[in-house]
């Protein structure tokens, strides 16, 4: 399936990833394979959708793109709702592991705690959590109804971004940092993120963020999202006729 593409890019600054899929917090990590009987439902849940997304490009692994590091990753929470902030464990697609294909519970890791103060990332699994974790775990901790977390790069929808009125974080501040974390939490409390249900990175070339109840939900806002802007460039055409 060739890769979704735009017209132009325009409406955010285009910046080089030379730190993309570079951990930036401090993993606090223990070695241990991931019970099937325990974690195999929602590794399957998130592996649908991921493939879903791979389909599409919105995650995977190009060497002309990114410095050639894979971009993207899935996650979902477990465990009772009203756990406390900080501690709302999740499973997590493993550090670049978007490029692979097929991928297995083995290509998952379970995030335990998020220390935004201490930037550091208590996890357990056979690989280490992806770079973005401490993004996922913001958004975890903004409401307890928010059970699923995609990151994505869609140069359409990011290109797009302001005309579609979605909320954007500052593009000075890197992608998985406690910097990112504070952005998310700004956002979520003063734009419309709790209705939109989407951000994307002002400093992260491409990257998205979305987040829902389900995992079905928070594909239908990436994909409706990125249809809207499908949508733009067409009615932004001479005439109103679609370009392509």
């Amino acid at each position: 399936m060739p890769r979704e593409e735009e017209s132009s890019r325009s409406r955010l600054p285009i910046r080089p990833l030379i730190d993309e899929g570079s951990i930036k917090f401090h993993p606090a990590h223990r070695q241990r394979p991931l019970e099937a009987r325990r974690f195999g439902e929602l590794a399957c849940r998130l592996i649908a959708w991921r493939e879903i997304l791979a389909m599409t490009r919105l995650v995977g692994q190009d060497p002309s793109l990114y410095g050639g590091f894979g971009y993207g990753n899935v996650s979902g929470r477990f465990g009772p709702p009203s756990s406390p902030r900080k501690r709302r464990a999740f499973l997590i697609s493993g550090t670049q592991t978007s490029g692979k294909s097929p991928v297995s519970l083995a290509d998952f890791c379970v995030v335990e705690s998020c220390d935004y103060q201490g930037n550091r990332v208590e996890s357990y699994g056979q690989i280490l959590p992806s770079s973005e974790s401490m993004t996922h775990g913001a958004i975890y901790d903004l409401a307890p109804h928010i059970r699923f977390a995609y990151h994505a790069h869609s140069p359409t929808i990011w290109q797009h971004a302001a005309r579609l009125q979605i909320p954007t974080t500052d593009e000075r501040v890197a992608c998985g940092t406690t910097e990112m974390a504070s952005e998310v939490r700004r956002l979520y409390h003063g734009s419309g993120l709790p209705v939109t249900q989407i951000l994307a990175m002002g400093g992260h070339e491409d990257g998205i963020m979305v987040f829902g109840r389900s995992a079905e939900e928070a594909g239908q806002v990436l994909l409706r999202y990125l249809a809207r802007a499908y949508e733009a460039i067409c009615t932004a055409a001479a005439g109103g006729i679609c370009a392509y």
